[in-house]
C-alpha cells in the first residue's frame, strides 16, 4: 500500500533518485556515489561542481541516456530502471540543450528543429507548423532554411532551444548551454530560457560551473567527488 509521503512524491516531485551509483573504467572512476534527491515540477535548478564532479552524469541520468548501478530514479512518473521503451520516454517528456547544440550540419534549420518530433502523432503538416512556430519563438524563422553552419553560435543555440521544445517536454535538461558563446551572447541565451522556465512552467534543469549562471536559478545543488554536498 501506497504511503502518505509516497503520494506526496509522486504529485509534487517529478524528479525522485535514491542512492545512485555510478563508476566507470571497470569501477576505477567513480562518477556518482550514493546521490538522493527531489526536484519539484516546474522548477528551475542549477546543478554546480568543479570538472569530474559527476553533475553532467546526473544530467545523463535524468535525461535515460546513460543509466545507474545502483539506486532507483523516477522521471515524470517512469522508472528509468525499468522503462523498456526509453526513446519513448524521451521524446515524451525530455528536451536537451547542450553546450555544443549538437545540430546536424546537412539538414536545415528547419529540419533539424523537426527531428525529436519524428516519433510523435504529427503528421508532416503538422511537424512543419510546429516547427516554424517555434523559430519564430526564438526569433529565427527567417533562418528556417539555412544550414547550421551559416549561422552564429547564439543563433545555433536558439535553434537548440526550439529543437528542444519541440514534442512539448515537461523537462528541459541543459549541459553548460553557454559553455561555448560570448558572454553577452550567453546572457541572451540565459534569459531565454528564465522566460521559457517562467512562461510554460516547465522543469529546467541546467548544469554550469559559473556562478552567475548558477545564480538565475531558483535553487542550486552542488556535486563534489560524486555526492551532493549543497541542496
Amino acid at each position: 500500500m501506497e504511503s502518505v509521503i509516497d503520494q506526496y512524491d509522486r504529485i509534487e516531485n517529478i524528479i525522485q533518485i535514491r542512492g545512485i551509483k555510478k563508476s566507470f573504467d571497470n569501477g576505477k572512476i567513480t562518477a556518482l556515489n550514493g546521490i538522493d534527491l527531489n526536484i519539484k515540477k516546474g522548477e528551475f535548478v542549477s546543478i554546480m561542481g568543479p570538472s569530474g564532479s559527476g553533475k553532467s552524469t546526473i544530467l545523463n541520468m535524468l535525461g535515460a541516456l546513460d543509466v545507474p548501478d545502483e539506486g532507483k530514479i523516477k522521471v515524470a512518473g517512469y522508472d528509468l530502471r525499468r522503462t523498456k521503451n526509453l526513446n519513448q520516454f524521451r521524446s515524451r517528456e525530455i528536451g536537451f540543450i547542450f553546450q555544443l547544440h549538437n545540430l546536424i550540419p546537412n539538414l536545415t534549420v528547419l529540419e533539424n528543429v523537426e527531428i525529436p518530433m519524428y516519433e510523435s502523432i504529427y503528421s508532416s503538416k503538422e511537424m512543419r507548423k510546429r516547427a516554424i512556430e517555434l523559430l519564430e519563438y526564438v526569433e529565427l524563422s527567417d533562418k528556417a532554411e539555412r544550414k547550421p553552419t551559416e549561422l552564429s553560435g547564439g543563433e545555433r543555440q536558439r535553434v537548440a532551444i526550439a529543437r528542444a521544445l519541440a514534442n512539448n517536454p515537461s523537462i528541459i535538461l541543459a549541459d553548460e548551454p553557454t559553455g561555448s558563446l560570448d558572454s553577452k551572447t550567453g546572457q541572451m541565451i540565459l534569459q531565454r530560457l528564465k522566460n521559457l522556465h517562467e512562461r510554460e512552467n516547465v522543469t529546467l534543469i541546467m548544469v554550469t560551473h559559473d556562478m552567475n549562471v548558477a545564480s538565475l536559478a531558483e535553487r542550486t545543488i552542488k556535486v563534489l567527488d560524486g555526492k551532493i554536498v549543497e541542496n
